[in-house]
């Protein structure tokens, strides 16, 4: 659930146009969310999976693939925002996402123009545009808050990412108030349960305990984001699914929960956390403890530069994948 206490906002992690016009409202309702995401991947199994798209592809026939990606897409953000515009205008959250086309990672101009073309489609204030944090996005975050567009920084794995999220976003915050604006936020959404995936199998070889590096992790910047105080922008920690039964399915939840911070996960797992009685907040955590962890596996050969850039490698071209594959359904 959400908790205003602590300011720790859940938002879910998934869209699909019938459930935003029927169970979406209930859990905006009840008070377990007050925010959704959206990606690439998201959008794929929605329009590919189901029926409740083909009323207006019918009505796109001979537009190109993106074009027809683009209007099921602003249709359906738009309908989220405007669900959840009560939450916004009384200052609980109430965003959604919408990304901009993965293979604009490496251009910022193309990411910008997409960033506010996409924006005053939806034409609505509580959008927010994902920017993935490359060298290209960071100068793009930075223009589109500097003209009023919220930002979710995706796809962030290390703290030098997350530091450059930091001062892109101030200056463009920056920028928005010197010019008269009063409301522009961001998250920097940490990547969590793909380090686990990825290491965990060499990391029991070495006798370490398994599924503590995406939360050490995010821990970590955690802190980093923290240590700014800036109380428009927020650490999200995104990819919080679990995969398999070793572990609870709300393991990554529980582990995160922090004071001014946001979860965003699939509907699975948030049903899974709610069904428990809530717990106390398990971060912050002491930056020696953290540091501790991190000592230990570069003590036992694990570099973890070369995982960041391997995780970010992997999850650009995941993204384009699914972007592609679901422009070829489309065609």
């Amino acid at each position: 659930m959400v908790n205003r206490e602590i300011n720790f906002s859940l938002w879910l992690d998934f869209v699909e146009r019938d459930y935003l016009k029927n169970e979406f409202l209930k859990l905006i309702e009840n008070g377990t969310i007050n925010g959704a995401t959206s990606n690439p991947s998201i959008f794929a199994s929605a329009i590919t999976t189901s029926s409740a798209y083909k009323k207006q592809l019918a009505t796109l026939s001979g537009k190109g693939a993106k074009e027809k990606y683009e209007a099921l897409a602003i249709e359906d953000i738009r309908t989220a925002a405007q669900v959840l515009r009560p939450l916004y205008d009384e200052g609980n959250d109430g965003y959604i996402s919408i990304e901009v086309d993965p293979f604009l990672s490496n251009d910022t101009q193309g990411t910008i123009e997409e960033g506010k073309r996409l924006f005053a489609a939806i034409d609505e204030p509580n959008v927010m545009v994902k920017v993935p944090a490359t060298e290209a996005g960071y100068a793009a975050m930075t223009e589109l808050l500097c003209n009023g567009i919220s930002v979710n920084a995706t796809l962030i794995f290390s703290p030098k990412q997350a530091q450059k999220c930091l001062k892109a976003m101030k200056k463009g915050m920056d920028g928005f108030t010197a010019s008269g604006g009063r409301r522009v936020e961001a998250v920097i959404s940490v990547f969590v349960s793909r380090f686990d995936r990825l290491l965990d199998a060499d990391l029991e070889k070495e006798g370490i305990a398994v599924a503590k590096t995406g939360c050490y992790n995010a821990a970590k910047i955690y802190n980093l984001v923290e240590a700014a105080h800036i109380p428009s922008i927020r650490t999200l920690f995104a990819s919080t699914g679990v995969k398999g039964d070793n572990l609870p399915a709300d393991y990554y939840m529980r582990e995160l929960l922090a004071p001014h911070s946001v979860n965003t996960a699939p509907l699975a797992t948030i049903e899974a956390y709610i069904a428990k009685k809530e717990t106390a907040p398990k971060l912050p955590l002491e930056d020696s403890e953290i540091n501790g962890y991190f000592t230990k596996l570069a003590d036992n050969g694990f570099d973890m530069d070369e995982v960041y850039a391997q995780l970010l490698k992997e999850g650009l071209e995941a993204f384009e994948k699914a972007f592609s594959e679901m422009l070829d359904t489309l065609k």
